[in-house]
């Protein structure tokens, strides 16, 4: 789209800003495709060639914006030798007097899991009732194309010449717990430093309402394995009078949930005062619960989703059962991983679930617990001129009132972030909505979400320079 370099009224530009969205919003959908054909996953045992290919990709539509004073791919290594994933970094100085918007997604994604649970291909993108299939189509390469084309239409609308400093960085681990990240931070703390951070990976409540997030769980996970036997042994022979470490596992895993399906533990806290209700026949449809199963713990759905602890097992080393044998195993391991509520500690939670188990081992079993990974959870501070200026880009962008919500899951660099810069605003919004499936088979992204969300950031980087928005 081409602009006069006569200058336009605010409105204008506005009308303009919204028309480049959509006049882009075709190539829009084109490079989200092409970056979902790159399968950067990040965890430890995938190829770091598709990684580096989708962050090359990434810094290549940053630059093609022709906004940033310079784009560059990064990587660190932390002090215990670990190789961060390659991250893109682009900038634009503001002009005097003008703040600075630092803009955060990521680029890789999780493992596809199975692919006979999947109706398409999880890397080639395919495009159904409205929706593009394959993994990281929302989460995050969705996030990544949101801050590009608003960027873009910022630019359109002002004739290339933005007033406001611009920092984008795309994370490339984020799904690999973001080991990194503090290295990176504190390498680039000076590029990355910003008036307002807005963090393009979280949900919206529906796929015609908008959601910001003000509320997130921490995250605490480690590996938990319990010993009973030096050895394996006949469960015919000595089954009845010794407890094989599956025993124990099962009735010591047992005790993390009271008989409502309630955390247990005591110790983790709850956030008595964050946003409560929520329709327990969403859940049942959003996780397609099957009939006669019932919800599990207490409260309001909100409360259980948002402001309550939760434990999960998502894993456990333990034979097959085509593998199975008589036997009685002398060691389980299992992955535990606790969401923490709002406002709870993470170390303080883990030292609860360390207490918890070795108080619990049954029958004396030995218990040994190693690889933890801490997430601090967050709470957003509403009061600040950005939130509200971010609301109102939302309820113009999308055609209806934004919704203060809170998330279950974790981002546990953003209190990271809030710690490093913590003059700086941080706004989560997101391209999800309750049939994204993100992380799971069968991702997908709303593309008239997308193209509401580009809309509200849009506005959102034009009123952040304006004298009547009142930030410096």
């Amino acid at each position: 789209m081409t602009l006069s370099d006569a200058p336009l009224d605010a409105h204008d530009q506005e009308q303009a800003l919204l028309r480049a969205v959509e006049d882009r919003f075709p190539t829009t959908i084109a490079r989200l495709a092409g970056l979902v054909r790159i399968p950067s996953v990040s965890w430890d045992a995938f190829d770091r060639v598709h990684v580096r290919r989708s962050a090359e990709r990434t810094a290549e539509l940053l630059r093609e914006t022709g906004v940033f004073d310079s784009v560059d791919i990064d990587g660190v290594e932390t002090a215990d030798g670990y190789a961060g994933q390659p991250a893109v970094i682009a900038t634009r100085a503001a002009e005097p007097g003008q703040p600075t918007v630092l803009l955060y997604a990521h680029h890789d994604v999780q493992p596809q899991g199975s692919a006979d649970d999947w109706r398409t291909p999880p890397f080639e993108p395919t495009l159904r009732d409205g929706r593009l299939y394959g993994r990281g189509a929302s989460d995050d390469k969705a996030g990544v194309m949101t801050h590009i084309a608003a960027v873009e239409a910022l630019s359109a609308a002002t004739s290339g010449r933005p007033k406001i400093g611009i920092s984008v960085f795309i994370e490339g681990e984020e799904e690999n717990g973001s080991r990194s990240f503090a290295d990176f931070l504190e390498k680039h703390m000076a590029a990355l430093g910003a008036d307002a951070i807005i963090v393009a990976d979280s949900d919206n409540p529906s796929t015609t309402v908008p959601g910001l997030t003000v509320s997130l769980r921490g995250n605490v996970t480690m590996k938990v394995t319990v010993r009973t036997l030096g050895h394996a042994s006949h469960s015919g022979m000595l089954g009845g009078a010794v407890p094989d470490a599956m025993l124990a596992t099962v009735r010591l895993l047992d005790s993390l949930w009271d008989e409502h399906g309630a955390v247990a533990v005591s110790g983790l806290g709850s956030r008595a005062d964050g946003p409560s209700g929520g329709d327990e026949a969403d859940v049942r449809r959003d996780a397609e619960l099957l009939e006669g199963v019932a919800t599990i713990g207490t409260g309001t759905v909100h409360d259980r989703l948002w402001n309550q602890p939760a434990i999960t097992i998502t894993g456990i080393d333990a034979p097959s059962v085509d593998e199975a044998s008589n036997t009685l195993l002398p060691a389980v391991s299992v992955r535990l991983s606790a969401r923490i509520a709002p406002g709870d500690d993470a170390a303080r939670a883990f030292e609860a679930i360390e207490r918890h188990l070795r108080e619990h081992a049954p029958f004396g079993a030995h218990i040994e617990i190693t690889q933890p990974d801490l997430g601090q959870p967050f709470l957003v501070d509403t009061a600040g001129p950005a939130v509200g200026l971010m609301k109102t880009a939302m309820e113009d962008g999308w055609g209806a009132q934004p919704t203060e919500t809170g998330i279950g899951g974790s981002i546990p660099f953003i209190a990271a972030l809030a710690e490093v810069y913590p003059e700086a605003e941080i706004l989560v919004t997101g391209v999800e909505d309750p049939a994204t499936m993100a992380h799971s088979p069968n991702e997908s992204q709303d593309l008239g979400v997308l193209r509401r969300a580009i809309s509200a950031e849009a506005l959102f980087l034009h009123r952040f320079a304006r004298p009547d928005a009142d930030i410096r």
